[in-house]
């Protein structure tokens, strides 16, 4: 086996790596943390907390750099050996489904696995074979289109270079001084006397150097194959005693998660490999077939090259088409069939990646698209090309390990395609930024499947009261607080618009008025008038949103009203120091069909609900009342209550979501009842 010597830079370049972390972490430790500490409250109390056990800390921390570092150096001094290690495992997923099937038809496990390695070692031949009789071809007839080569490039060179070339020479004389008398150029020095040529003639080559040569340049390859076609034998013979080990190895405590971990990694590359090497296979097949319409020669190297290009991630079907369009411009008397050459793959290229790959395996590698091009990268510099073509599977096996294994959790988080937040954590972060225009973007996405009432239960109330909890806290700041309350009061206003007008940013802001409800309550106002709406309605057609009192419970109660709204019904936010104001002139007790009691999580003011519901029982005697008490953040909350719901609220039908508000107030609740 050939063992290449170490790069001195990339030597250099870890070196430096370990330098910087270990300075990085100096800083971290010294000033930056104490300046942490001084600044924020929050900060100032984390760090509180883990100064109990700083050694402890410092030494979990310096022991994963140390092991992260020795991973990336056994990766990189021991890739001569990994490398065919990685192959043939990769290669025994693929091979897998060919083993199960030939012991289906009552092949033994030997028979299956030798058939299997040889029909891959056949296919592996017959591809290089392929590929090198058209290689041969195709440098033999290079002569023949030299001249159309050498015009090819006189006009690109017309085009581009020799203008440049000319703009760099008017550029100088502009700058240059005009020549004197004294400036002239002195002449070439003479050529020495008695120079004489040397005619240097190289020795002749014998047959046996030849085929040295041959043999040199095809033993590296070939020695690899050899070292993974034995590999993959052993891997595939082996298959389940190697799985009953890793299990012994890595879960023997809990060999139900690892078996899980095993068979999801194995199942999700065996499908992928499978799938990716019959889309690879179809797309040369159609440009193969397509480049020989278009009457390029050598059409099955190129179909060749660009199928096994395109197990490069993203860029090496781009590869292969460049190349073969220079072919074509080599070949062709004008542009057109570089043009057309490129087209075809433009074309073939869309069908595959928009069609048939996410029909066939879609996100079966669960990677996001930035991860796959920095796995391109990190193991391309580890292990060459090999490691270029190996990334995208050796990436998934670190997703699936860190799916399942809690250390390594961090890697599904950096990796994976799912979102790193939850929607309400999102619009939590977003909203702390002031990101508003943000948050009602992936509102409008998820608008598009769902209601703005499960919207409103789902993402919007969880998010605030995430923001509750910092707020008890203290750990947000009042920059914070405004960004939450602006970016919740226009996110309120476009999603839950309740008329044909759009919302403007007027020059009321939420800073006047802590109370969000109250604030979007008067900007409703201003569109529909004082009371909300017309006075003089039929009877039975208003429905009454009233709060519980809190700012929280304001924010909920208009939400509800645009809620309702939103479905033409004729919701009205009343508070309750509007209970003991006089009614609008004109205005009928009748009128009002259905009040909504609403409470945004337990609190103080979910204990006089009781209260609460026989006023307005007094005032609104012929009006249904429903307690709308919305869930808390978390199990904790409810610990707030000093009665259950029902016994606070006086015995009346209780809505544990927007949702279900909304049914009550369409009619639809007949189970509730």
């Amino acid at each position: 086996m050939c063992i290449r010597s170490r790069p001195a830079g990339r030597g250099r370049l870890l070196q430096a790596l370990y330098s910087l972390s270990y300075v990085v972490l100096r800083t971290i430790t010294a000033k930056g943390l104490e300046d942490y500490r001084r600044n924020n409250r929050k900060g100032r109390y984390m760090l509180d907390k883990m100064a109990a056990a700083p050694p402890a800390a410092n030494r979990n921390l310096a022991l994963g750099i140390i092991a992260g570092g020795t991973v990336l150096a056994v990766l990189y001094f021991g890739r001569d050996v990994l490398v065919p290690i990685a192959l043939a495992v990769i290669l025994s997923l693929l091979m897998a489904p060919l083993v199960r099937g030939l012991r289906r038809i009552g092949l033994g496990q030997t028979v299956s696995v030798i058939g299997a390695v040889i029909v891959l070692a056949f296919g592996f031949l017959a591809s290089a074979t392929v590929i090198g009789s058209q290689l041969v071809r195709l440098a033999a007839n290079l002569p023949t289109y030299e001249s159309r080569i050498r015009a090819k490039i006189e006009t690109v060179e017309n085009l581009s270079v020799r203008r440049l070339r000319l703009l760099h020479i008017e550029a100088g004389w502009a700058r240059r001084p005009p020549p004197t008398a004294d400036s002239a150029a002195p002449p070439p020095p003479p050529a020495p006397a008695g120079a004489a040529a040397v005619d240097e003639r190289a020795a002749p080559t014998s047959s046996l150097q030849v085929v040295q040569r041959i043999l040199a340049s095809v033993w590296l390859p070939i020695e690899t194959t050899g070292i993974v076609l034995v590999v993959l034998v052993f891997v595939l013979l082996e298959h389940e005693s190697l799985r009953d080990r890793l299990i012994r190895i890595a879960g023997s405590t809990d060999i139900r998660a690892t078996t899980n971990a095993l068979n999801d990694a194995s199942a999700r590359l065996s499908r992928f490999f499978v799938s990716q090497f019959a889309v690879n296979f179809g797309v040369g097949a159609a440009i193969g077939a397509g480049l020989a319409l278009l009457g390029l020669p050598h059409a099955l190297l190129w179909a060749s090259l660009a199928a096994v290009l395109r197990f490069v991630p993203y860029a090496g079907v781009w590869i292969a088409a460049l190349l073969s369009a220079l072919f074509a411009a080599a070949v062709d008397a004008g542009w057109s069939l570089a043009y057309l050459t490129l087209g075809l793959f433009v074309a073939v290229e869309l069908v595959a990646g928009q069609l048939l790959e996410p029909r066939l395996y879609g996100h079966a590698t669960g990677l996001s698209p930035l991860s796959v091009v920095i796995a391109a990268i990190f193991w391309s510099w580890l292990w060459g090309p090999i490691g270029l073509i190996l990334s995208t599977p050796l990436t998934l096996c670190l997703l699936v390990a860190g799916r399942h294994t809690q250390a390594l959790a961090f890697v599904d988080i950096l990796l994976g395609d799912t979102p790193a937040l939850t929607m309400p954590q999102r619009l939590f972060q977003r909203a702390l930024s002031g990101d508003s225009d943000e948050i009602i973007a992936n509102a409008r996405v998820f608008l598009r499947r769902n209601s703005f009432a499960t919207y409103c239960d789902r993402v919007l109330m969880p998010a605030l009261h995430l923001a509750r909890l910092d707020f008890s806290s203290g750990t947000i700041s009042q920059e914070q607080q405004l960004n939450i309350r602006t970016a919740v009061a226009k996110v309120i206003a476009v999603l839950g618009a309740a008329t044909d007008r759009p919302w403007r940013n007027r020059a009321t802001t939420v800073l006047e008025d802590l109370n969000v409800g109250r604030h979007l309550r008067r900007q409703r106002e201003h569109l529909t008038g004082k009371w909300q709406g017309p006075i003089e309605v039929p009877p039975g057609s208003i429905i009454l949103c009233v709060g519980l009192g809190s700012i929280a419970d304001d924010l909920a109660t208009e939400v509800l009203v645009r809620i309702l709204r939103e479905q033409k019904l004729d919701a009205r936010h009343l508070a309750l120091e509007d209970l003991d104001a006089a009614p609008p002139p004109g205005a009928s007790v009748g009128s009002v069909r259905l009040i909504h009691v609403v409470s945004a999580y337990p609190c103080d003011e979910r204990t006089h609900g009781a209260s609460v519901v026989a006023r307005l029982r007094g005032r609104f005697p012929e009006a249904r009342i429903v307690m709308v008490f919305l869930p808390g953040a978390s199990p904790s909350d409810a610990a707030t209550d000093d009665a259950p719901p029902g016994e606070a609220a006086g015995a009346v039908p209780m809505a544990n979501s927007f949702e279900e508000a909304l049914q009550i107030s369409l009619g639809r609740d007949r189970v509730l009842e």
